[in-house]
């Protein structure tokens, strides 16, 4: 990994230096305009096609991707690290694509990794004190930013990086202000461009939404540092941990399960615009009115764990539709940038089972069959000529609206949870 983490920093430094000898003129096109802005469609990007990481998308590939999403109008990318070589390539591969064709938009919210003493090794992780390697990961991606002025309009340090469920590697807020103010001083400098946005991309409760134990000095101090508010937000994870908005309440016993199915993933909806709702009045309560937009949202389509059939039935291709039609729905309206979790499913995050919900949030699974949520894309047109790894863009199901519903479960009832517990 620390060679590996040598290459890419040499790489975008001789990337800077190209740069240096040829300024590219930057788009007056700024993160203001774009975020909140339902002309400019988000969603969260990683490439992988393999069980693990240490096969790298190339380039070839990674263009493939961006066409694909720019076919669905997606025009900003949030990426998660730039510790292995495949943020590099994908800025080099939109660069290339904007060479080839002016006309062609796509930006990237840059997540720089942040990680506590210790994490993912096996000592006990420690934190209270951060790692070693956050420092190199914050100047990548202050290399890259200043490298591809004209792509990337935002970064983001940590990712789920203050949650204390993220046992394997949380912080404590003062290390993501810390680099919060470390990138605000290198704008101030004229380092980077005062236009580029910082931010922390964490759960709602890290934001002050939820336990007040969250409520801390640093917490209040970042929320001023950071130029907007990044939150997530997960009903379908929750449909386990938290349960009581996913349950078939009593009065609804009597409707269709088709009407039992809708009203739950309107409850979901509501659950989400409660966690935004919470964050910003968290937010205000500190005196501070800035943007809160939605960093992350989605839902898998399988699971054999938590969220299937002997869980809380909450996966299946019908309902992760219905909850992207509803967030896309509600976000643009209110003019919130959701960060739709995620583009392609990717299989090297539970590589060791396959129905694992971590490898099923794609909205195009690994065939290159867009799920029920882009189908009315697929007959539209939208990908037509399109190719992933030589797929052609088909609908999953063969396109058989009958045999998807045939897989969608019923929540359980209150009355069936209170009898397994």
């Amino acid at each position: 990994m620390l060679k590996l983490i040598k290459y890419i920093t040499l790489s975008i430094l001789l990337l800077m230096q190209g740069c240096n000898k040829a300024p590219r003129t930057e788009q007056k096109i700024t993160a203001a305009d774009i975020l909140g802005n339902p002309d400019y469609l988000a969603i969260s990007y990683g490439g992988y096609r393999e069980k693990t990481r240490d096969v790298q998308p190339t380039i070839k590939q990674l263009k493939e991707d961006m066409k694909i999403l720019a076919a669905m109008n997606i025009k900003i990318l949030r990426t998660y690290n730039v510790q292995l070589q495949q943020t590099p390539n994908l800025l080099r591969a939109i660069s290339e694509l904007k060479n080839e064709d002016p006309n062609f938009e796509m930006y990237v919210m840059l997540g720089a990794w942040i990680d506590c003493q210790n994490a993912w090794t096996d000592k006990a992780p420690n934190h209270e004190v951060e790692s070693e390697q956050n420092a190199g990961e914050i100047d990548r991606a202050v290399a890259l930013a200043k490298a591809y002025p004209e792509i990337v309009k935002i970064i983001a340090v940590g990712n789920e990086a203050m949650v204390n469920w993220a046992t394997s590697y949380f912080v404590r807020p003062n290390v993501i202000l810390k680099w919060v103010n470390h990138l605000q001083g290198l704008k101030q400098k004229g380092e980077l461009s005062k236009e580029l946005w910082i931010t922390s991309s964490d759960d709602f409760s890290s934001w002050g939404g939820g336990d007040p134990s969250y409520h801390t000095e640093d917490l209040k101090e970042l929320i001023k540092a950071v130029d907007y508010i990044s939150m997530h937000t997960y009903p379908m994870h929750n449909s386990h941990y938290n349960p009581a908005f996913w349950l078939v309440p009593e009065e609804e016993n009597n409707l269709t399960e088709a009407e039992k199915v809708e009203a739950a993933m309107q409850r979901a909806l509501e659950f989400s615009q409660k966690q935004h709702d919470s964050v910003t009045n968290y937010m205000k309560s500190l005196g501070v009115n800035k943007p809160v937009h939605i960093g992350e949202t989605g839902w898998s389509t399988v699971s054999n764990g938590h969220y299937g059939k002997n869980g809380s039935r909450a996966t299946d291709e019908y309902k992760s539709g219905r909850y992207h039609e509803l967030m896309r729905a509600w976000t643009n309206k209110a003019k919130i940038s959701c960060f739709y979790f995620e583009a392609f499913d990717e299989q090297w995050k539970d590589a060791h089972n396959a129905k694992g919900s971590e490898n099923h949030f794609g909205l195009i699974n690994l065939k290159g069959e867009a799920k029920y949520a882009l189908w009315d894309l697929v007959d539209q047109g939208v990908f037509d000529g399109l190719t992933r790894d030589g797929n052609s863009i088909t609908k999953t199901y063969n396109g058989d609206k009958e045999a998807l519903m045939k897989e969608v479960l019923v929540p359980p009832s209150v009355s069936e949870a209170a009898v397994h517990h």
